[in-house]
């Protein structure tokens, strides 16, 4: 039986693609350890069927926080029995290039986004020229390596010559009951981070003229002044913060919502070219989404007619398209969402994801 030891930099919390890989991996017989970090602000971790740590950091961000966490999961991994180490993204991957030549692991890399193109980079040239050495240095190196869409692999492939294999970021099939759905009031829904240039502020503004409740879900750097931007226009009744949840109870609020929302600015490449799990999970849980005019947004709306892109971004023209999305009966998309479904599902994705684990 393989030993797999699986690392991020986040605190599991809510993590939806390291959870899946974890459980398809430990259903296939590996013995599967993951290992996150603890926040002061952390929640319980839910009960899983592989193990978890986390580790404690004295720092929490910064080049602080990367260094002392790669020195902790360096000697963590040499610790511990294993056959191979499975590094997310490129702020876990010197301690685990480094663990994996030491063991004489397999090593397997996941790049869930463009780490170097984040707009959190865009004003930060130096720190972006470290993170691009790093890049440079170690993933030429990597020889078993995927990522999650298209456009990320076709990235790669041009800058480093190297072919990465994608697993898309698609969800668990669940089954939506009726139950589910009900709500006594018009519901738009966001998932995911809230950070710079997720469209957030956009989304905000426009509730101005919707007549329904915005729920926020999830938490970031940029949380505390789209709260102040609530409250300086007044829309506290429409906009509701539910911080971070564990996937269940996410996937039970996204269920009873009428829209959901992913409003990306193509401002840097990472998010140009990045497909994230939230359009899947609306879809998953049958609901219409409106989405930003990004390629492969474009590509799943255009393919799937599951929703609408965004015309113009502003907060008068996005309000017009949310109102009209939301005048057209639920029942209107179910049978296109449930198409979309059956191919975006985990379930298709795993023989594929085992494939390299062999």
């Amino acid at each position: 039986m393989k030993r797999v030891i699986i690392s991020v930099t986040n605190d599991l919390t809510t993590d939806q693609r390291v959870d899946k890989v974890a459980n398809s991996l430990f259903k296939a017989g590996f013995t599967v350890l993951l290992i996150g970090r603890s926040l002061p602000c952390s929640l319980a971790l839910s009960k899983r069927h592989y193990s978890a740590v986390r580790l404690s950091m004295f720092f929490n961000k910064g080049f602080l926080f990367y260094l002392e966490y790669n020195l902790k999961l360096f000697f963590y991994l040499i610790s511990k029995k294993s056959d191979i180490l499975l590094s997310n993204d490129l702020d876990t991957i010197c301690a685990n290039f480094f663990a994996s030549k030491l063991k004489k692991n397999k090593l397997i890399y996941d790049s869930h986004e463009i780490f170097t193109e984040v707009p959190e980079l865009n004003e930060r040239p130096f720190v972006k020229f470290i993170w691009l050495l790093i890049e440079r240095f170690f993933i030429k190196k990597i020889k078993t390596s995927y990522t999650v869409s298209d456009g990320f692999a076709e990235y790669y492939n041009q800058k480093y010559g190297i072919c990465m294999s994608v697993i898309s970021n698609f969800p668990l099939s669940r089954i939506v009951t009726e139950s589910m759905k009900k709500t006594t009031q018009k519901k738009i829904i966001y998932q995911g981070a809230v950070n710079k240039d997720r469209g957030v502020h956009l989304m905000v503004e426009a509730m101005l003229y919707v007549n329904a409740k915005l729920y926020i879900v999830g938490d970031g750097d940029l949380l505390p002044q789209i709260q102040d931007h609530v409250k300086r226009l007044s829309l506290e009744g429409k906009v509701v913060f539910l911080g971070k949840l564990p996937f269940n109870d996410l996937f039970k609020i996204t269920c009873s919502a009428d829209l959901g929302l992913s409003f990306e600015d193509d401002t840097c490449l990472s998010y140009r070219y990045s497909l994230p799990n939230k359009i899947f999970d609306y879809i998953s849980a049958e609901i219409p989404v409106l989405v930003s005019d990004l390629p492969e947004f474009k590509n799943i709306i255009e393919a799937d007619s599951i929703g609408e892109v965004i015309r113009k971004r502003t907060p008068k023209d996005v309000s017009n398209q949310i109102n009209n999305l939301l005048s057209v009966p639920k029942s209107h998309w179910v049978s296109a969402l449930r198409s979309a479904k059956s191919k975006y599902n985990w379930q298709n994705q795993e023989s594929k994801l085992l494939s390299f684990f062999s």
